[in-house]
């Protein structure tokens, strides 16, 4: 993905849109660190610096605005090389473009791209938020920062997992916040994260001596810090399974910013 950079920045609009009132309210999340379920117990915690996140997914509606704002990534315009053919196939094409049904205007936008909605983010002067920023964020129950360890809190995700692909959408910010003020980490859709295809390698390729080979397929558990926890588990797999242009019908996004205060 990093030989597309430049091509990708050269395509990103020049200006930025994020003062217009479409944009989505952040949270601010304190620094911290957490320790991610595939190392062992006495491995390193990972620390996260204090930052700012969107408090729901991006919808179909500011989507649309970016759209309107950024004819460039317009479902015909929009090259091959930062999208699949479904991109956005779930809207309909009115006059000369391409528009979510009024229905689904405050669902989350799917069927984009990791490269579109990083484009949208930066149109904001944000970006998408890292893997550790989104696992960390989504640790958290109603009550506390980490909640995994909570009665129930892993089934009710799995519960999810199980039907997100066979459901439709609903709207954005129907559901409890959690400790941060944030909605929908879990029990919507699948995010985007900035660096989605390093959960589980450290060098350039799988072949990096320095990669545990026991971190894939069904040898994933053994050296975890919590080998129940099969919806994590989920997602790190989901992620490494993605390529940047993949368009999905479970799969959105949401914004972070560095926190700058």
């Amino acid at each position: 993905m990093l030989r597309y950079c430049f091509a990708l920045m050269m395509f990103l609009p020049p200006y930025t849109w994020g003062q217009d009132g479409m944009a989505n309210n952040m949270a601010n999340i304190t620094a911290g660190e957490y320790r991610p379920l595939y190392l062992s117990l006495d491995s390193p915690l990972v620390s996260v610096q204090s930052f700012k996140i969107d408090t729901q997914p991006v919808t179909n509606r500011q989507f649309q605005y970016f759209l309107l704002q950024n004819p460039k990534w317009q479902r015909d315009v929009v090259p091959t090389l930062f999208a699949e053919n479904n991109y956005l196939s779930h809207w309909e094409k009115s006059s000369n473009l391409y528009q979510p049904n009024l229905s689904d205007l405050d669902k989350p936008v799917i069927f984009v791209s990791w490269y579109a909605a990083q484009a949208y983010c930066h149109a904001q002067q944000k970006r998408l938020p890292t893997v550790a920023e989104w696992e960390y964020v989504a640790q958290a129950s109603f009550i506390q920062k980490d909640g995994s360890q909570e009665k129930d809190y892993n089934q009710k995700i799995l519960d999810w997992y199980a039907k997100a692909a066979k459901e439709p959408s609903k709207e954005v910010g129907k559901d409890q916040p959690n400790y941060w003020g944030v909605h929908n980490m879990h029990g919507l859709i699948w995010e985007w994260t900035e660096d989605f295809n390093s959960n589980l390698i450290s060098g350039e390729s799988r072949d990096d001596s320095s990669v545990n080979k026991d971190l894939y397929c069904a040898s994933g558990s053994a050296g975890a810090v919590n080998p129940s926890d099969y919806a994590a588990f989920m997602r790190y797999g989901f992620r490494s399974s993605l390529n940047a242009k993949f368009t999905l019908s479970s799969l959105g996004f949401r914004c972070a910013a560095d926190d700058n205060r």
